[in-house]
């Protein structure tokens, strides 16, 4: 009984009899109305009660019903993480790129995973490596025979594969929106190209990047540090946009370094910094001259 008083239909039919009671009442009063009419009239004014309330019974639903989808959604895309990180460990290469491009495509479909995503790419690339292309004396402490070599240059193609991923998952320069950080410190890095992307925080210490670092055209929009790290390519920084603190301390570039191409809101920290030859210096924005 009690639920059935608290049910929305019972108010409802009770809500349109009263209106349809109420509605005829006040049209008999008028001796021009015929009851014919009157009984018409309120019987539509009962029914739009009665039609208000299938109306919102039909939105009830489908909120319901969308409700349920974004949770089935989200354990979707939670099986779908997990799974993934799970084939990040295995053996075959092939899986492993699998695994990074299945998460890049979460992150590209559900942006609630985006930063999640990035964090576990870079934590890759901050797993020990060796490769003789890295390490001038690795010849030295690791005896290279085909197999080895073999091995390693599989990994530095799985490697390849997570930078060109994070690149792909950051949004563009000049959008608008969240940022996301990248964390490469003490990573070996092979080709990160950034060109025209819009990072947040960025920390690079004590990495060394083979080829190049590229960030032509990037907006980075939070604290930027490569303290002691060392690139034996190239560090492209032409049309950078550089929005915070800037720390480069004992930073080594073996080719030169176009500072000068690239805007800074602040001065960067250059102590104990090496640039190739014939690299220019940073002019900070806003400085006379």
């Amino acid at each position: 009984m009690k639920r059935l008083l608290t049910s929305p239909l019972t108010w409802t039919l009770l809500s349109s009899a009263a209106v349809l009671i109420g509605v005829t009442v006040w049209l008999l009063a008028d001796p021009r109305t015929s009851r014919g009419d009157a009984l018409k009239t309120g019987a539509l004014a009962g029914g739009a009660v009665a039609a208000l309330y299938g109306l919102w019974l039909n939105d009830r639903r489908r909120r319901t019903e969308e409700d349920r989808h974004e949770i089935e959604r989200s354990r979707i895309s939670d099986e779908r993480f997990a799974k993934s990180i799970e084939l990040l460990g295995n053996d075959a290469d092939q899986v492993r790129v699998g695994a990074m491009h299945s998460l890049a495509g979460l992150a590209r479909t559900r942006p609630d995973y985006r930063q999640t995503v990035l964090d576990v790419l870079c934590a890759y690339l901050r797993r020990p490596f060796r490769h003789p292309s890295f390490d001038a004396t690795a010849s030295k402490d690791v005896e290279w025979d085909e197999e080895t070599k073999a091995e390693a240059e599989r990994e530095r193609l799985v490697r390849r594969a997570a930078e060109r991923l994070i690149r792909d998952v950051l949004p563009h320069a000049g959008t608008t929106g969240p940022t996301f950080g990248l964390n490469l410190s003490d990573a070996r890095i092979d080709k990160l190209e950034l060109t025209a992307r819009r990072v947040g925080w960025f920390g690079a210490d004590r990495s060394e990047v083979l080829h190049h670092l590229d960030l032509e055209n990037a907006e980075l929009a939070g604290k930027f540090s490569l303290n002691h790290a060392t690139i034996h390519g190239e560090l492209r920084v032409t049309g950078a946009t550089f929005k915070r603190k800037v720390l480069l301390e004992g930073l080594v570039v073996e080719t030169s370094v176009d500072l000068g191409a690239a805007t800074f809101v602040e001065r960067p920290a250059l102590a104990g910094a090496r640039f190739g030859t014939g690299s220019t210096s940073p002019v900070v924005s806003g400085d006379s001259g």
